[in-house]
């Protein structure tokens, strides 16, 4: 198994792993706690992004795999048509042990990637649908007046994708930033057009205008 395979077939553990540990049974404050960490995290948004050029990669590789499945079922399929037609055998004995080890790798590597991508869209799925269940149940108990969830809000509310709340803060901070040092510059400008002024207005030649 080349690298890039062995890759994807640790991300598909990986998957798997992720995929266990959402669905373990757990109390309904350390589960609120572990989403809103989630949801929150910038490092979550950024390890988000990464998986999606990821999987863009991973599709590339099951589309190339499924293209070398195909290739290699059509020169099977010639190989058994021009046997059947009575004529030579078109493949030997090594050269279709050849054929028949390309074809298990390229169907192997098709599997692999089609596995790990149908994983990853239901991960999305699990999640999505477990933070859905958890907005319902710290509704039930804010209803109910749970002193578990009473006065803290709802957390839960804007949680979106994971790190969706992490990444806009990130931004926000950023835009922040952005206008403090426009800010600074604005200000900069502006004590160096009055220290200008004041230079240039002592020896300015121009009369004044009696009224």
């Amino acid at each position: 198994m080349t690298l890039y395979y062995s890759l994807v077939f640790l991300l598909l553990v990986t998957e798997m792993v992720v995929f266990m540990a959402l669905i373990v049974p757990l109390p309904f404050t350390w589960r609120r706690k572990l989403f809103t960490f989630i949801s929150e995290s910038p490092i979550i948004a950024k390890l988000q992004y990464g998986m999606k050029i990821t999987f863009i990669f991973i599709l590339i590789l099951f589309i190339d795999s499924v293209n070398r499945v195909y290739r290699v079922q059509i020169e099977l399929a010639a190989a058994h048509k021009s046997e059947n037609r009575g004529g030579a055998a078109v493949l030997g004995g090594s050269e279709r042990m050849e054929v028949q080890a390309r074809k298990f790798y390229s169907q192997r590597n098709m599997y692999l990637c089609g596995f790990t991508l149908f994983l990853s869209l239901i991960l999305n799925r699990t999640y999505v649908m477990i933070l859905d269940v958890l907005r319902l149940e710290e509704e039930v108990k804010t209803l109910r007046g749970d002193p578990a969830v009473k006065g803290k809000g709802s957390s839960l509310q804007n949680a979106g994708n994971a790190g969706e709340i992490g990444r806009l803060k990130e931004e926000l901070a950023a835009k922040d930033r952005d206008m403090a040092n426009l800010k600074k510059q604005v200000e900069g400008v502006s004590r160096e057009y009055n220290r200008m002024g004041d230079q240039v207005s002592p020896n300015d030649p121009t009369p004044k205008k009696e009224r």
